[in-house]
């Protein structure tokens, strides 16, 4: 009770006339207006995200450059301080910052983070690490066993075991087991979700990345089975909570330019948003905010023709990493029948020349590239692109994300709502500081 009074006292202080807050905040990493349009369109239906009252525009620059990484991005968001491309939670000078979740752990809040790659990824160590480099993950691994978090659902258990217990570590340190030393219950399979009995949970499901989507083993959860468990857990004492919930594989595949991979890849963030959704619409005390970190791919929604093949699209099999597993290049009549039979791709004499051709670590990129192209979609890129990304928002504090804002302003609007800002961030002054 005293936590809560404070947190009002904080608002009031602020001018703000609210109540400790919950948030949930998603990022889809990659993720730009057109690949929540592509999955729009391949669905047949306006997706959750997009039913949100209150839009924005996020700019995304980091501090070196108009194209950020992921490790700024996040830094950004989580934060609202720009730092230089690899960075995570610090500034370019190597000053720490700290994240909202640091802050608002002060204030008595929950915290939590539900991810489809390593918890120990870029996006997700902006909410709890400090780091010159974003490669280095052993260390984030430890700043992560040292953050008290509550709830943590992902993958890269590897990074959080010693060599002798088959993880990567060289300094014997078992951190899941001083996690469990510290109070935390440890599970590895979506089947065990249903036994958590602690509010203190680090769920680690895979020894790196958790399968795309589309591809993804029965014991690995899904976006959405993992958030509606952290809500769940996170909610029960009835504190405030903040939590952190990424689309991390929207990125890989857009990496890869495979619309199909893109399309699934959304549509298991869209279904992570409606959960959160749901149980705002239940609660009426949570903020939901929904963006992308940054564009990957420079996606394009025609090459020419003014036209898509949807039909072709929607039918599709598998995303080119799939196909490449059953049908190989070297293998001419099967590979061909098999873009006919997965893409409803009639490959010619020339088109095949030119993909056999192909260097084999090149192969899944390019084809996925090729099969985009031949039903309409475009591409400019493999990385990431200078361009804006999306800001959804529902609940207490929503209709202040609107506009044209940068990345840094929703992580200060955020600690703002949740009165926790006012000895950092007095008030948001820009809603494109810096630019």
């Amino acid at each position: 009770m005293l936590k809560k009074l404070f947190v009002i006292l904080a608002f009031l202080s602020l001018g703000i006339y609210a109540f400790a807050l919950n948030v949930i905040l998603f990022i889809a990493d990659g993720m730009a207006v057109n690949q929540l349009v592509l999955a729009s369109i391949l669905e047949g239906k306006v997706l959750q995200t997009m039913k949100l009252p209150y839009t924005a525009v996020i700019l995304t620059y980091s501090a070196d450059s108009w194209v950020t990484d992921s490790a700024p991005a996040g830094t950004a968001l989580a934060s609202g301080f720009k730092t230089l491309n690899r960075a995570i939670g610090v500034l370019p000078n190597g000053e720490i910052v700290p994240s909202m979740m640091e802050l608002a752990r002060n204030l008595g809040y929950k915290t939590g983070i539900v991810v489809t790659c390593r918890v120990t990824h870029a996006t997700p160590a902006a909410f709890y690490g400090h780091v010159t480099s974003r490669d280095d993950e052993i260390t984030l691994a430890k700043q992560l066993s040292q953050a008290e978090i509550d709830v943590i659902f992902g993958g890269g258990h590897s990074y959080f075991l010693p060599e002798a217990k088959g993880g990567r570590r060289k300094d014997d340190l078992d951190l899941i087991q001083q996690m469990v030393n510290q109070g935390y219950q440890y599970v590895t399979k979506k089947s065990e979700l249903d036994k958590i009995t602690s509010e203190k949970v680090i769920g680690l499901f895979a020894p790196s990345h958790l399968e795309p989507v589309s591809d993804r083993p029965s014991e690995q959860p899904t976006l959405d089975v993992m958030t509606k468990k952290a809500i769940e857990i996170l909610s029960k004492s009835g504190e405030a909570f903040i939590l952190m919930v990424e689309g991390s594989q929207i990125d890989w595949e857009a990496h890869a330019n495979d619309f199909y991979g893109v399309w699934k890849e959304v549509m298991e963030f869209d279904n992570a948003v409606k959960v959160a959704i749901d149980f705002a619409k239940r609660d009426g005390n949570t903020l939901v905010i929904v963006t992308g970190d940054h564009e990957t791919g420079g996606l394009s929604l025609s090459n020419g023709n003014y036209t898509i093949l949807v039909d072709h699209a929607r039918k599709a099999k598998g995303t080119t990493t799939m196909f490449l597993k059953k049908f190989k290049v070297e293998e001419k009549e099967k590979f061909i029948a098999g873009l006919k039979e997965w893409y409803s791709i009639d490959l010619s004499e020339k088109e095949y020349e030119m993909l056999s051709k192909i260097p084999s670590n090149a192969l899944r990129r390019e084809l996925a590239r090729f099969v985009s192209g031949k039903l309409g979609f475009g591409w400019t890129t493999f990385d990431h692109t200078a361009g804006p990304v999306p800001l959804f928002a529902f609940g207490p504090g929503a209709h202040y994300f609107t506009g044209v804002m940068d990345n840094t302003d929703v992580a200060k609007l955020i600690m703002n709502l949740c009165g926790i800002t006012s000895a950092i961030f007095p008030k948001v002054e820009s809603k494109t500081s810096g630019y």
